[in-house]
């Protein structure tokens, strides 16, 4: 049985990456040779297993390990990132002074305090099994069995395709400030698609569950039953639905994966980099209101076992539940390590990268609007005609301008405060910062994400969760394709 979760003991981080203390010494001599503000050194290996099934049949199968060090060196606000699949003293020492020669700077070099490699001071996803240790044939075995009971759903599933991807993350951290850490990060994700067909109509929608869990709360029949369970429902809804029509609206988000649409439209734009840049909608607003009152924002990566939660953030600092927007009015930003220290801002544990290959960058975690007061019913009542949007797709947003466009996956009618006929071709036209001072109600039913989101940035792409209670929105543009 493979020891996995943040407990890992130090010395087997030593013996994965062949790296002991004079090894990191060495390299961080070199960085800090000239003149440079702060560097450090991200080891990581990362195993990762997936398997798809197509109609019953094993369409791919995948295993791959990955292993590598980053050297970065920073001066003001200049950044060298060196990094390199060989994990030698010779190839740190290449990396290190590669990094310093891009970076370097007139400030003086602060001095290396190295405390020795430590775990983190809490454990937000201990496991006994690491996912990717668990039998392939067992991995298939699930996937079958989710073809079969989809299927077995209705008689107008037509199509269905499962996948299932495993991933084992183990980083050791190194900075000059005397940061030093080590973390293993497992994650999980299952998802499902299926098609509906009737009267020549075919309809697919897809559900998903994961998070840094053990698999076999997926392989539990009652939790992966629902996520079929709702792809299927949501895929008959869909063959019933009506064009959508257009024009401005009251509208009714769902709790739970609407929040993509919060994450989306507003998370990003209070990112530290955007803010410090100024290119954000939210630069130079602290203290000042940005939405309703009532709507409070937060960005947490300390829930256990979510997607998006973490130990320790890819620069060593441990995350937070940090409050962006509280009762309205901006208090915060996220921050890494950098834009922190150039804004004369705390790091706030959301410095994230996707691999080794990666500089570091402010991103989200989980990242949600807490609940309020109000009956999600009541909520739906107070609309005459709007729209309930249930479930969103793919979306696009203008950090600068905080314009957005998103798809709705599952959307309905509302009328004289009930819900009507399901519409299909929704999409949500507009601005961030103003779409939060429209809302009007906020339910207080606070719901988190099933555990499937990844989000893009600058070509990067780590796994975050998002949230959101009911919430109305007061005039949002809708488009559609009906009258």
């Amino acid at each position: 049985m493979a020891e996995t979760g943040s407990a890992l003991a130090q010395p087997v981080f030593r013996s994965r990456f062949g790296i002991d203390e004079r090894a990191i010494d060495g390299a961080f001599s070199h960085a800090l040779a000239r003149p440079v503000d702060y560097a450090d050194l991200f080891f990581e290996y990362t195993a990762r297993d997936a398997v798809s099934l197509e109609d019953g049949i094993v369409k791919s199968g995948s295993r791959a390990v990955e292993q590598g060090v980053g050297v970065r060196a920073q001066a003001g606000e200049r950044q060298g990132y060196a990094h390199t699949d060989e994990i030698t003293v010779e190839s740190l020492r290449l990396a290190a002074g590669a990094a310093r020669a891009i970076a370097e700077g007139s400030s003086k070099s602060k001095k290396l305090a190295l405390r020795g490699p430590a775990r983190p001071a809490r454990d937000l996803y201990p496991l006994a099994l690491a996912p990717t240790d668990v039998p392939i044939e067992s991995k298939v075995r699930l996937l079958q069995e989710i073809d079969t009971y989809a299927r077995s759903r209705d008689p107008r599933i037509a199509q269905v395709m499962a996948s299932l991807a495993c991933e084992e993350r183990q980083l050791m951290i190194a900075a000059s400030d005397g940061t030093w850490v080590a973390d293993v990060q497992p994650l999980v994700i299952l998802r499902v698609e299926v098609i509906a067909a009737a009267a020549g109509r075919r309809e697919a929608a897809s559900q998903g569950a994961g998070g840094r869990i053990a698999l076999a709360e997926l392989t539990d029949p009652a939790a992966w039953r629902k996520v079929v369970d709702e792809a299927v429902r949501m895929a008959l809804v869909n063959l019933d639905s009506v064009s959508c029509p257009a024009g401005t609206m009251d509208v009714v988000l769902a709790p739970g994966w609407s929040g993509v649409l919060l994450h989306e439209a507003v998370g990003h734009g209070l990112e530290g980099d955007f803010n410090r840049k100024k290119t954000s909608a939210f630069s130079d607003r602290i203290g000042q209101r940005v939405a309703a009152p009532g709507v409070t924002v937060v960005d947490d990566g300390t829930i256990a076992s979510r997607r998006g939660s973490l130990n320790v953030d890819d620069e060593g600092t441990p995350t937070a539940r940090n409050v962006l927007i509280e009762d309205g009015v901006l208090v915060g930003y996220m921050q890494d390590r950098l834009n922190a220290r150039l804004m004369g801002m705390p790091a706030t544990g959301n410095g994230r990268r996707q691999s080794y290959q990666h500089l570091p960058m402010p991103r989200m975690t989980n990242t949600f609007m807490l609940a309020g007061q109000e009956d999600p019913g009541d909520i739906v009542r107070s609309v005459k005609s709007g729209l309930y949007a249930a479930s969103f797709g793919g979306g696009q947003v203008d950090i600068t301008s905080g314009k957005f466009v998103f798809t709705v996956n599952e959307a309905y009618r509302i009328e004289d405060g009930k819900l009507g006929a399901p519409v299909k071709g929704a999409t949500l036209i507009g601005n961030g910062p103003d779409a939060l001072q429209r809302v009007s109600r906020v339910g207080n039913d606070l719901k988190l994400d099933s555990g499937v989101g990844t989000c893009g940035k600058d070509g990067q792409g780590v796994p975050v969760g998002v949230g959101l209670p009911t919430v109305r929105v007061d005039g949002l543009t809708v488009g559609g394709t009906g009258g």
